[in-house]
């Protein structure tokens, strides 16, 4: 039960504005990122079609981020797919990945243009080699939104991503979601996984960049 007279509303007042020195296991994540030999699974009328695919992933640091006491480091992202048949957009998706320092907890944000949007969490330690987040349609806290088609058709009932740290510097993904695909009985494993090499450095936050030259 959450204490009646807890204050809600006072934020830290000792914020480090440093938020790539804040990150905890999201640090890794810093960056620009590309690859080229991802796979997709996902589900078509004939039957389960696999796809090679190009991605890069942009991360970068955000201010922190106050929810009265409660204190968020993150990064901001975007992810674009394309592939080697195709220039145009296979998949786009934003969003944020932010740590709670002061309880290890994980969050992830997703929106995708053709109307879904989902909130994942999990927990980590800050030295962390392998990030988990997941969600589940229906719940409140981590949920997934989608629009009234995707529901009927192509509705997603679980979201789950592992994300694996290498000694050489790169990392992985894994995502798992659960489809109910109309029409079909039991639900569709729809997959997708990446190894992703770094071909940009990250920045400082807007606010560490202000103070860092305000003091140079």
């Amino acid at each position: 039960m959450i204490p009646a007279a807890r204050d809600i509303f006072t934020e830290p007042s000792d914020v480090d504005p440093d938020t790539l020195a804040n990150l905890g296991p999201l640090r890794r994540l810093a960056g620009r990122w590309r690859a080229r030999k991802g796979v997709d699974v996902n589900p078509k009328a004939d039957g389960p079609e696999q796809r090679a695919f190009i991605e890069t992933i942009d991360f970068q640091a955000i201010d922190p981020q106050a929810n009265g006491p409660q204190l968020l480091y993150g990064l901001r992202y975007h992810i674009h797919i394309t592939t080697e048949e195709e220039d145009i957009t296979f998949h786009d998706q934003v969003g944020y990945w932010l740590w709670e320092p002061a309880t290890g907890m994980v969050l992830q944000t997703v929106a995708i243009p053709r109307g879904q949007v989902a909130l994942a969490s999990g927990q980590a330690a800050p030295d962390a080699d392998e990030i988990v987040v997941s969600s589940k349609r229906g719940e409140t806290e981590n949920g997934i939104c989608s629009t009234a088609f995707l529901n009927e058709a192509f509705r997603t009932d679980s979201y789950r991503i592992t994300i694996s740290f290498h000694a050489d510097g790169s990392w992985s993904y894994l995502t798992d979601t659960e489809l109910m695909v109309e029409g079909r009985d039991s639900p569709f494993a729809h997959q997708d996984k990446n190894t992703l090499h770094r071909v940009g450095e990250a920045r400082p936050n807007p606010l560490a960049a202000i103070l860092a030259k305000r003091n140079g």
